[in-house]
């Protein structure tokens, strides 16, 4: 399902904890964090109905087999599992069942193209705008889960959250982003595209998996309670094989996508 938001739908969602990290002043005096913020608030009221952000999304029937996540149609998500010990050794496809039924969701947002294009001319905009795109990406992925927990899967459809309760990820069930630390490898976003079709938002991806626009999320969604976030870490040569193996590609071309985990 592909949703179009208008600015003001998924600003109340931005997370300016991480806005103040990205301009650098989060060391600042709350007097210069509130100067900045009002500024950047202007600015979402000027860009409102000139800009929107996107959200695509799909829920599918899925089972685990292993570290792979296998979703309805036999498409498989391959996953990584922690490593050494101090670790419990997670992995996501932990979270879904390994027979009958369960669900897993995936997903993708991002913004109108323009964001990230039409201030060239005025670097210090155009930095504003870049930090306002990429916080307005991550605002219409935290709309959008919301959406889904409680409407369009409905398994939490009576959460009452507040959005500083959802920002701090009080919700039930995560949000696994392509890239971040439990699924480090940008190029899982080529098997995301082939379940989403992320061109319907406008999202293309280079030949590593990175998104364009910069200004885009992408990831999964998982209901079960007692999922959790983590950090894969290092992983061995072995694993890197039998990652491979799954990916069906080359260990050499695994090795480049995973180069930060080994």
């Amino acid at each position: 399902m592909k949703i179009t938001y208008q600015i003001s739908e998924v600003a109340p969602y931005i997370n300016w904890v991480y806005f103040y990290h990205a301009w650098g002043v989060s060391g600042q005096s709350d007097a210069e964090k509130a100067k900045l913020r009002q500024e950047a608030e202007e600015n979402l009221l000027r860009i409102e109905g000139v800009y929107q952000a996107y959200a695509l999304f799909e829920l599918f029937d899925a089972n685990s087999d292993g570290e792979d996540i296998v979703v309805s149609g036999g498409k498989r998500i391959p996953c990584l599992r922690q490593q050494g010990q101090g670790s419990d050794c997670l992995c996501l496809s932990d979270f879904i069942a390994p027979q009958g039924e369960d669900r897993v969701g995936a997903f993708a947002t991002s913004v109108s193209h323009g964001l990230e294009t039409d201030f060239d001319d005025d670097p210090y905009q155009k930095m504003m705008m870049q930090l306002l795109a990429d916080r307005l990406a991550e605002a219409a992925a935290e709309r959008v889960h919301e959406e889904v927990r409680k409407h369009y899967w409905g398994y939490a459809k009576d959460e009452q959250l507040t959005i500083p309760e959802m920002l701090v990820e009080k919700f039930q069930g995560i949000r696994p982003a392509v890239g971040y630390p439990s699924l480090p490898d940008t190029s899982l976003n080529f098997v995301l595209d082939e379940l989403l079709d992320m061109k319907q938002i406008g999202i293309r991806l280079t030949e590593s998996g990175a998104m364009k626009p910069h200004a885009s999320v992408s990831g999964l969604m998982m209901a079960h309670p007692k999922a959790r976030y983590f950090s894969i870490g290092k992983i061995g040569e072995d694993q890197l094989r039998d990652y491979a193996r799954r990916r069906g590609l080359p260990i050499e071309v695994c090795r480049k996508f995973l180069a930060a985990n080994l």
